[in-house]
C-alpha cells in the first residue's frame, strides 16, 4: 500500500493531501519504461557478448563442418594429383616407349587452366572464404584439364595398339629365301668390293646365293609397289611397300610370281632366284628401305632365327668380301 503524501498550503495554512495528475502519471510510466528498456538492452548486450544465440551456434557448427569438408576435399585433390602424376609417368616412360611415341611435353600437360575471368561470378559475390574456394576450384580445374589430355593420350595409344598387330605383320622380319644352314649369305650390307668395278663401294643390301629357280619370299605383309625389268642394275626386281615407312626390294630375279598392286603376306612366293642385270652369279639382292633410306636388313632377321643363329648371321654379314652385284 503506497504512502499518502501531504503538502502545506499557505493559503489555508493547512496540510492538504497530495494527488497526482494524469500528466505526472504518464511521465512516471514513460520514465519507468525507458529505464527498463535501457536496462534490458544492457543485459542483452552483456548476454550476447558472453553467450551465443541458437542461430549463432548453428552457424558456427555449419562453419566447422564446411572447414572439415574443405580439408577433406583438399586431401582428395592432393591424392588425385598424385594418381595423375603416376599415370603421366607411366604414360611417358612405359606405354609411349612400348608404342614408340614421343612423350607429351610438360608445357602441354601442366598448362594453366582458363583465364582470370573464369570465376568472375564467385568474385562478384564477395564470399568470406573466397581465397579458399578459388584455390580449390583452380586445382580441380587444372586436374580436369590434365585428365582430358591424358584421355587423349590413351586414345592415341589405343589406336597404336590396334595398329601394332598390323605393324608386326608388315615389318620385314624373315630372310627372303630358305637359309637353314646359314650358308647362302654371300655378302652383307656396307662397303664391299664391287664384282665388276673391283673397287670398294657401298653395298645397299644383302646377297643370298642360290641356284637359279630357288623360290623368293615376301619378308612381310604389304602391297607390290613395282615389278620392273632392266638390262643392267637390278635386272628383274620387285619392290614391296609394307607401310609404316618400310619397303623391301628383291633384285636379279629370274621369274615373277606377283603383279603390281597385289597384296602379299609374309612368306608368299613372289618370284625365283635368277642372274639378271648386273649380276655375276645366281643370287637375290635383298634391300630394306626405311623412310626412303636403305638400312642393314640383317637386323630384321628375328622371326626365323634362334639367338645363336642370329649371332652367326651377324658375323657372316659383317665380313668385307666381294658382293655378287
Amino acid at each position: 500500500m503506497s504512502r499518502i503524501k501531504y503538502y502545506y498550503d499557505p493559503k489555508t495554512c493547512k496540510y492538504e493531501r497530495y494527488t497526482k495528475s494524469k500528466w505526472d502519471i504518464l511521465l512516471g510510466v514513460l520514465g519507468f519504461l525507458s529505464l527498463s528498456s535501457i536496462f534490458a538492452v544492457g543485459i542483452l548486450m552483456v548476454f550476447s557478448y558472453y553467450f551465443d544465440s541458437p542461430k549463432e551456434l548453428m552457424l558456427k557448427q555449419e562453419n566447422e563442418e564446411l572447414k572439415l569438408y574443405y580439408e577433406m576435399m583438399e586431401k582428395e585433390v592432393s591424392h588425385l594429383n598424385e594418381m595423375m602424376t603416376d599415370l603421366k609417368d607411366r604414360d611417358d616412360n612405359l606405354y609411349r616407349v612400348i608404342f614408340e611415341s614421343e612423350p607429351i611435353p610438360s608445357s602441354i600437360r601442366d598448362a594453366g587452366y582458363g583465364g582470370s575471368d573464369r570465376f568472375r561470378e564467385l568474385k562478384e559475390k564477395g564470399l568470406q572464404q573466397e581465397d579458399l574456394i578459388m584455390d580449390v576450384m583452380n586445382k580441380v580445374g587444372k586436374l580436369k584439364k590434365q585428365m582430358y589430355i591424358q584421355s587423349l593420350s590413351y586414345d592415341e595409344l589405343a589406336e597404336k595398339a590396334l595398329n601394332k598387330e598390323e605393324y608386326w605383320a608388315s615389318i620385314p622380319a624373315i630372310q627372303p629365301i630358305h637359309n637353314e644352314d646359314l650358308k647362302r649369305l654371300a655378302s652383307g650390307y656396307g662397303m664391299r668390293i664391287h664384282p665388276i668395278l673391283k673397287v670398294r663401294k657401298m653395298h645397299t643390301g644383302i646377297d643370298f646365293s642360290a641356284p637359279k629357280g630357288t623360290p623368293i619370299y615376301a619378308t612381310g605383309d604389304g602391297v607390290v609397289e613395282e615389278v620392273k625389268t632392266e638390262f643392267g642394275g637390278y635386272g628383274k626386281s620387285v619392290t614391296i611397300d609394307h607401310g609404316f615407312g618400310f619397303e623391301t626390294r628383291y633384285g636379279h630375279m629370274n621369274e615373277f610370281n606377283v603383279r603390281r598392286g597385289q597384296n602379299v603376306k609374309r612368306g608368299d612366293q613372289i618370284g625365283t632366284v635368277g642372274n639378271t642385270g648386273s649380276s655375276t652369279a645366281p643370287h637375290v639382292h635383298y634391300e630394306v628401305i626405311k623412310d626412303g633410306r636403305t638400312i642393314n636388313p640383317v637386323h630384321y632377321f628375328f622371326k626365323d632365327l634362334e639367338p645363336t643363329e642370329f649371332d652367326k648371321i651377324l658375323e657372316l654379314a659383317s665380313k668385307e668380301n666381294q658382293s655378287l652385284s
